[in-house]
């Protein structure tokens, strides 16, 4: 494995030497980190997928993107596999160094091996459940598990597949599936254990800092089933390892056609109810914005409206993930890309400055 981690003096170097327009790179989660990133859930389970992911990432740092995003889950685990067998190739060339890049990923939901020749429910039968890691009576609707072996053991899958020593950032994934699974006092019962195999992971150097990566969970109001509360899952963070608890991010859908995390008060707060992307920022979490270009559907024409906001960036693409990138309290939007083209294409915007936050909000005024 990749020794080694994210860190501020890497981050920094690889912001400095990289040739970007003003206020690309953020301060976030302690690091420098590009206000653009890679995602990986796109694709089909193949090699020639593989290499147009490989070719992405050569992009990405080419253009000055120094953040990379993946879950255990995507493409059969083929995603974790593809990036980093590009970061590794990036570090050997020289392209980067392993202090220089922001690597995250998910655990979760029981991932099939799309290398394994067995049926994807067999695999994940004889590898999870008839093993006991993870318990039946705790796998809720749509296969999500967070009992505390299930993440020891996914963290190791995923260390693995992407081979590097330790994950700068390490989701639980959709955990608003465990929300409604269970009543209020279970779920929390299970939440604490959680994030004590996570606190965990850190003290063992395997995980740097931990987070949650969600999609409709901080988006919906507190009387949804799905509501997941920012200051509640901090407050579990201090009771479990005190002040010093390393609950430090989130990820959200957040583009033009889901922008709840941006104008919606879904979280409650010392001050108030408050949008999620805010309510992050005031508990001093990094937001990751997933969803940026929604698969693609928001790549084409755009509102006028849109186009006068933020003319700057080219039509398109650029300009809907200018609106993720820019919006308050975003620290990095992810957008999923599996060819060098359109990787380049989006990840030109890290030229343009990012546009006036006041200029997202004024859409929805």
């Amino acid at each position: 494995m990749i020794t080694g981690r994210a860190t501020l003096e890497g981050t920094k170097r690889f912001s400095e030497r990289a040739k970007t327009a003003a206020g690309h790179f953020r301060d976030a989660a302690g690091l420098r980190l590009s206000s653009i990133g890679l995602g990986t859930y796109l694709g089909r389970e193949d090699a020639a997928t593989d290499r147009g992911y490989a070719a992405c990432v050569d992009v990405a740092l080419v253009s000055g993107v120094n953040v990379f995003d993946s879950a255990i889950n995507y493409r059969g685990q083929k995603s974790e596999r593809a990036i980093g067998r590009a970061l590794a190739d990036a570090f050997r060339t020289g392209a980067a160094r392993r202090d220089e890049v922001f690597v995250s990923t998910k655990g979760g939901y029981l991932p099939h091996d799309s290398d394994d020749s067995r049926d994807p429910r067999r695999y994940i039968f004889e590898t999870f459940v008839a093993t006991g890691i993870a318990p039946e009576a705790e796998i809720a609707g749509g296969g999500n598990c967070i009992a505390p072996g299930y993440l020891e053991d996914q963290i190791e899958r995923s260390r693995g597949n992407l081979g590097i020593e330790t994950i700068d950032l390490y989701y639980l994934h959709n955990i608003e599936s465990q929300r409604t699974a269970v009543d209020r006092p279970t779920f929390r019962v299970r939440l604490v254990k959680a994030v004590e195999a996570l606190e965990g992971a850190v003290a063992d150097g395997k995980v740097a800092r931990w987070g949650l990566a969600t999609w409709d969970g901080l988006r919906v109001p507190p009387e949804h089933p799905e509501h997941l509360s920012l200051a509640g899952i901090s407050t579990v963070a201090r009771e479990v390892a005190g002040e010093d608890h390393h609950f430090a991010a989130v990820q959200l859908p957040v583009n033009l056609a889901m922008a709840q995390a941006v104008v919606y008060r879904s979280q409650e707060t010392k001050d108030g109810r408050l949008a999620a992307l805010i309510a992050a920022l005031d508990l001093g979490l990094a937001a990751f914005g997933s969803a940026s270009l929604l698969q693609g559907r928001l790549a084409g024409e755009l509102p006028e409206e849109v186009d006068a906001a933020f003319p700057s960036a080219s039509p398109g693409a650029q300009r809907a993930l200018q609106f993720s990138r820019s919006a308050p309290g975003m620290a990095t939007a992810l957008v999923g890309v599996s060819t060098a083209d359109h990787a380049r294409e989006d990840f030109g915007l890290a030229g343009v400055p990012p546009a006036d936050p006041e200029r997202v909000l004024a859409l929805f005024a």
